[in-house]
């Protein structure tokens, strides 16, 4: 069996992941404690025209988001999956919200490991869940500004 992996990639947008091994070992954590195991997983920080495309191209809805979360697997096997992460809506979403930019990404990475988790977000109750959720890992992310 091949060892987990989480790969940062930035597709049009020029962003750079400040301090991925502590981002590595948060997501790692966070998956193991919601009693799931990884194979791998691809984060892919990109701007609002790139991630449109993908929301238009493969789950046709023309208009911007923050992240789509693309799950792999099967659904006893390992996570393998892909975030697709806008740094520009995490930025407006920032500015709306009046948290610091590190803050709502953190926010929007755990969202998607969530989804690969099995969480959904539709529903009222669920958007409850997966909010409670959040405010817990993002609690035990180490030097995690606080918005």
């Amino acid at each position: 069996m091949s060892e987990a992996s989480i790969e940062v990639f930035s597709e049009e947008i020029d962003f750079q992941y400040k301090t991925p091994d502590n981002l590595y070992s948060w997501i790692a954590s966070t998956i193991k404690a919601e009693g799931k195991s990884l194979s791998y997983l691809n984060i892919i920080f990109c701007d609002d025209q790139y991630l449109l495309k993908i929301n238009q191209d493969y789950l046709q809805h023309d208009y911007y988001t923050d992240i789509i979360t693309f799950h792999y697997e099967e659904e006893a096997a390992p996570i393998e999956g892909e975030l697709f992460i806008s740094i520009d809506r995490v930025k407006d979403n920032a500015e709306t919200l009046k948290v610091s930019f590190d803050a709502e990404l953190h926010r929007v990475i755990i969202h998607g490991v969530l989804h690969l988790c099995g969480y959904g977000d539709k529903e009222e109750e669920e958007q409850a869940i997966m909010r409670s959720k959040e405010d817990a890992y993002l609690s035990l992310k180490p030097n995690l500004p606080k918005g």
